[in-house]
């Protein structure tokens, strides 16, 4: 397609996106989809949810910019940097390619046990922290946050990718073609099931995803768009915006977050054409923890329960309200050990790891 063209259908295509997240006022109230008449019609039935599902995708995008094709990706291409034995498993740093001139660092740990028997596999996003994906490795920062090296110990296929800007990974947000950094994210960590499931080491129907803070929204942001993820935890994550620093959303709209947030829709959580009751609730029937500390001061906890309040009939809907999980540990924005075993058990039960 000729460039010129390209820009104007991709322009379409974001209008298509506002048309529909227009449709929509009041983020928390999941009992309704509206139809293309503009009438509200009830969520009595799955595939009524599957209608606004949809919608909650295009409200992301509304935001975020399009999801780019996965039609006619380039190879992978893994590259192997360096390889470690550790107890148990391998690790390897590597690099694979996302997309045209553009790699992804990464760490990949390869239990013993999967080169018998595949293996279920977790994606392990980073925090905001300059070291990047060596910290859920456990190579460096918080123990607390080393989930990555934990899970691969329990038996799991972990990678742990870089996301841009961070670690290993150089990226300039103003050169790239992405309208937001929210967006090259989550293409990035599609690309990262696509290389799990390449894996001969791993079971394509067993994948999972966890993160902290800025991974602990990646983990969502990702898992609202690839439906292989069927377990999804986020520590320290997510609260609606209107929770988030009394509505006060300026700190989603860096280079590495939404910008539009700002640009288009001026600070205010009323315009945002989605927010993280439906996120949530566009997991079901998947499996979702959540680890909320009441003392977090970056994502309240009066918001988190609100999200969850809201997206638990979506759960009920398809018969598992035990998928949507939470805890509200006694602490700050941390995950503490007790909290991160019982979300390893919630994995391990969705996934039936053990």
């Amino acid at each position: 397609m000729h460039c010129a063209l390209a820009v104007l259908f991709s322009l379409a295509l974001c209008g298509q996106d506002d048309a529909i997240a227009a449709r929509y006022r009041n983020h928390r109230e999941l009992t309704y989809y509206v139809d293309e008449a503009g009438k509200q019609q009830p969520i009595d039935s799955r595939a009524a949810w599957q209608r606004r599902r949809a919608h909650v995708l295009a409200g992301m995008q509304a935001a975020m910019g399009k999801l780019p094709s996965r039609e006619n990706l380039p190879p992978l291409d893994v590259q192997v940097l360096e390889t470690v034995q550790g107890k148990g498993f391998t690790r390897l740093k590597i690099s694979f390619v996302a997309e045209a001139g553009d790699r992804v660092p990464a760490h990949l740990f390869l239990p013993d046990a999967a080169k018998a028997k595949p293996a279920p596999a977790m994606l392990a996003l980073h925090q905001t922290t300059s070291i990047g994906k060596d910290e859920p490795a456990g190579l460096g920062g918080l123990k607390n946050l080393h989930y990555g090296l934990e899970l691969a110990e329990r038996g799991y296929v972990v990678l742990a990718p870089d996301y841009p800007s961070f670690g290993d990974y150089k990226y300039d947000f103003k050169a790239g073609d992405y309208v937001s950094g929210t967006m090259k994210g989550i293409f990035n960590h599609m690309r990262c099931v696509d290389l799990l499931q390449s894996r001969k080491e791993v079971d394509p129907e067993r994948i999972g995803v966890i993160g902290h803070s800025l991974g602990g929204h990646n983990a969502m942001f990702v898992a609202a768009f690839d439906e292989r993820l069927k377990a999804i935890v986020s520590s320290c994550g997510w609260t609606p915006f209107h929770d988030y620093y009394d509505g006060k959303i300026a700190g989603w709209t860096s280079d590495r977050y939404m910008p539009r947030l700002r640009d288009v829709y001026g600070l205010d959580p009323d315009r945002v054409p989605f927010d993280f009751y439906e996120i949530v609730a566009s997991f079901a029937p998947r499996g979702f923890f959540s680890n909320s500390p009441v003392a977090d001061s970056n994502f309240a906890v009066a918001g988190i329960k609100k999200g969850i309040a809201a997206a638990r009939p979506i759960y009920e809907l398809y018969g598992h309200p035990e998928r949507l999980q939470v805890r509200y540990p006694e602490c700050g924005h941390d995950f503490p050990p007790e909290v991160r075993q019982e979300a390893y058990q919630f994995v391990d039960s969705i996934l039936q790891a053990r």
